[in-house]
């Protein structure tokens, strides 16, 4: 069961892209943002309803807003990205999230960082100049694909201080009801400036993209869940190979969804971040027998 689980978490997050370009022919990113928090919050708050017999709503902690803002932050830019770029390219939301945890760990919480840390942020950083620069002329770069780079460079940030959030208020809440707290504020951010961007509907309304708005929220809403009881069951070296597959799939999903194209330069690229992203999260064997931490995932 923690293998299924595991898998599930990974595929939920490897289609973020698909579905997110998939509700934008219907919507633009500013509603796709709204759904993917409103619809996390339904399904999350049913989740924990069911589990509890309660939820346990708080609003009023610093932490809270400060999570919720850059979690907010890192759909909306995300979002903006997909829509103009290509599916694929939230690959690159991951690894910079990585990087800038790994600075915040050393400027904020004053923490020795190893030097396989300092080895995997190169690679990381490697990896996203090369998937963001895909061979494309540096004129061409700078019209298109250097825009959607630091977009989801942006994402990545905002990703980067939800986690940081989380670690502070998980010393106070339990996982579900702080994330639950974080994405109704962030609900509230997102959905403010909807009246002013809103410019009605983007194309027609189908059922598959109303589809992609409501799987967009259970992903928010549900897959820490099966990832978090998945990483209770399953050796930590497979969670940390198999988590990180998220990037293979994302790519092979753009090229069967929507025959995106599929180039050197992004295989290579995405080869070298999630081989710093493995160094990261795989333990040295003299550690195995330490008690398990969760790699960094935040989606």
């Amino acid at each position: 069961m923690g293998y299924v689980l595991l898998l599930l978490a990974t595929l939920a997050w490897s289609f973020v892209g698909v579905l997110v370009k998939t509700a934008s022919t219907m919507v633009d990113s500013s509603v796709i943002s709204f759904a993917r928090f409103f619809f996390g919050v339904l399904f999350l708050g049913i989740f924990l309803f069911i589990r509890d017999g309660k939820v346990d709503l708080r609003v009023g902690l610093k932490w809270i807003w400060i999570g919720a803002i850059g979690k907010a932050l890192n759909y909306i830019f995300e979002n903006i990205a997909i829509q103009i770029g290509y599916s694929y390219g939230n690959i690159l939301v991951q690894p910079v999230q990585t990087v800038v945890l790994l600075l915040a760990a050393m400027l904020l919480f004053k923490e020795k960082i190893p030097m396989r840390g300092w080895i995997a942020a190169a690679f990381c950083l490697a990896g996203v100049i090369v998937v963001g620069w895909n061979g494309e002329p540096i004129g061409e770069l700078m019209k298109s694909g250097g825009i959607t780079t630091l977009l989801f460079t942006l994402a990545g940030i905002g990703a980067a201080t939800h986690v940081l959030s989380q670690r502070m208020l998980l010393k106070t809440m339990d996982n579900g009801n702080m994330n639950l707290s974080v994405f109704v504020v962030s609900t509230l951010v997102v959905t403010a400036p909807i009246p002013f961007q809103f410019e009605g509907l983007a194309g027609p309304v189908t059922l598959s993209a109303i589809g992609a708005l409501v799987l967009l929220g259970v992903i928010t809403g549900l897959s820490f869940f099966w990832f978090a009881e998945a990483i209770k069951r399953v050796p930590f070296a497979a969670v940390a190979i198999v988590g990180n597959c998220t990037v293979l799939f994302a790519i092979l999903w753009s090229y069967l969804f929507f025959e995106e194209p599929i180039t050197i330069y992004l295989i290579g690229g995405s080869l070298l971040f999630v081989a710093g992203l493995l160094l990261l999260n795989l333990p040295l064997r003299r550690r195995i027998r330490e008690p398990k931490q969760v790699p960094v995932q935040a989606k």
